[in-house]
């Protein structure tokens, strides 16, 4: 494995406090944290700790901001026009962004580049465009009476985010709230709050008015529990596991907040025979693999029709061992570290599952060198629908390969879980890929095609991968309320 090297240059850590009204203050318990950078092991800095005196504190900023600052009240356009400005500064630091993306995370810097910082500028953009295009419908009801309706911000918004896309899921977060006048208080992930913090120095460069971003860093049982409660936040947006988003329903429920969840999955991609093969492996192996395989739509139960199901797996293999695996800071590598050491632990626990469970491991398994968070990219075959491996959110570069032999049985098995984010399917046949995207139980189905993601697209789940959608104009409408007026006429 290749050490960390000059060839891209390494960012500067400003900011590592709490962002409260406008300011960059330590937590009230002076406790901070290490952030890690998981390709070497090695403490990147030491982040405020906050707690709940510091989310009582910055819920009262975002109150008194909501409440009698200029942000909701602000005309829609100048609103949007502040958003675009956050836009820009972050497309003029985005090489600086990127690095931090891949320093506190582990996500190869040739991703941070292309895909992750362009996807935060280009959301960011699309809500901006939406502010001042948020509007209500005039009624025709019985009687003389004139009938209307009006979107108004929700309010204050408690945001927690994941460490997988601590940037973009920022910028998920950050853009239809902003856009539609809501102030915001954000818990960024333990594992990566570094983009997140930076990002809010940016929004208030950018002239967003103090107290509007929030910003937290902490740790889920303390800072996100005290968001979760506090009688003084009106919605809750949480993305990652459900077993938190339950926690965050029975604690919720005192205040009746709103609430969003983007959840886990464990999404199907399905390969019938008459495919475009060369197409459908490399999608196969990009739905998986991409993110260290820590995305939570990720294709991991690959179905593969029986027919070809042997030429998938060996080309799969192939893939998987010519794939660069190492220093994340090099724009060569495909594959760095899990984010933190129990994301690591918990992959080679489930690699053991899956050979005790009786499936065959076809490449990887193993831990890449002895420094820093590395998995091989690995692949099972001979896998079941009742093995572990099949069943659960493994989240990391494992791959399991079940064969089939029909629509209408693929179709059952694909919707067998409690999951339900993603699917897709590889076909020639048109007739056939409707049919299949008709009747899968999923948020997102994808067609001779596997992640591919816009701001206008509702990205969010069913069953137990979620409640509500982000992006799109869907992702706007969760963070409104909408409220009825009639006026006599008489």
């Amino acid at each position: 494995m290749a050490t960390i090297t000059e060839t891209v240059r390494r960012p500067q850590v400003r900011q590592t406090q709490c962002f409260i009204g406008g300011k960059w203050i330590p937590a009230a318990s002076g406790k901070t944290f290490e952030t890690i950078h998981p390709a070497t092991e090695e403490v990147i800095c030491e982040v405020a700790e906050g707690d709940k005196e510091d989310v009582d504190a910055a819920v009262d900023a975002a109150r008194e901001a909501f409440d009698h600052g200029e942000w909701s009240k602000m005309d829609a356009r100048d609103r949007g026009a502040l958003i675009h400005k956050l836009a820009d500064l972050i497309e003029e630091e985005k090489d600086e962004l990127a690095a931090i993306e891949t320093l506190d995370n582990g996500k190869p810097i040739s991703d941070s580049r292309n895909a992750d910082i362009p996807l935060v500028i280009d959301c960011l953009r699309y809500y901006a465009g939406w502010a001042d295009k948020i509007e209500g419908r005039t009624i025709p009801i019985r009687g003389n009476y004139f009938c209307y309706t009006r979107r108004e911000p929700i309010g204050v918004v408690g945001q927690i985010i994941p460490w997988n896309f601590p940037a973009l899921m920022t910028a998920w977060k950050w853009g239809p709230a902003l856009a539609a006048g809501c102030t915001i208080v954000m818990k960024p992930a333990e594992q990566t709050p570094l983009s997140c913090l930076r990002m809010a120095r940016l929004a208030q460069k950018a002239g967003i008015p103090d107290g509007v971003i929030n910003v937290v860093p902490g740790y889920g049982p303390t800072a996100g529990a005290a968001i979760v409660k506090h009688p003084g936040v009106d919605k809750i947006a949480f993305t990652g596991e459900g077993a938190t988003a339950k926690i965050i329903q029975r604690e919720a429920a005192e205040t009746m907040k709103r609430l969003t969840f983007e959840l886990g999955g464990k999404s199907p991609n399905v390969i019938f025979a008459d495919a475009d093969l060369d197409a459908a492996i490399e999608g196969a192996h990009f739905a998986l693999y991409f993110n260290q395989g820590q995305c939570c739509c990720a294709g991991s139960r690959l179905f593969v029709e029986e027919r070809v199901h042997d030429e998938v797996v060996d080309r799969l293999r192939e893939r998987n061992l010519d794939r660069k695996v190492g220093d994340p800071f090099d724009p060569e590598t495909q594959q760095g570290p899990q984010v933190d050491e129990a994301q690591f632990d918990k992959i080679l626990k489930y690699v053991e599952y899956g050979k005790k469970d009786g499936a065959k491991i076809v490449s990887g398994g193993k831990r890449v060198g002895d420094k820093g968070y590395f998995v091989e990219p690995t692949l099972f075959s001979g896998v079941t629908d009742d093995m572990r491996i099949a069943k659960d959110e493994i989240f990391g570069p494992v791959l399991s390969v079940l064969k089939f032999k029909n629509v209408d049985e693929i179709v059952k098995r694909s919707n067998a879980t409690n999951f339900g984010l993603a699917a897709a399917v590889w076909t020639r046949d048109v007739a056939k890929a409707h049919r299949y995207a008709a009747n899968v139980r999923a948020g997102t189905v994808w067609i001779n095609c596997y992640d591919v993601f816009d701001a206008a697209a509702p990205f969010g789940g069913f069953k137990q991968s979620g409640l509500g959608r982000e992006l799109g104009e869907a992702g706007l409408a969760n963070y409104t309320e909408l409220k009825t007026v009639t006026v006599s006429m008489t």
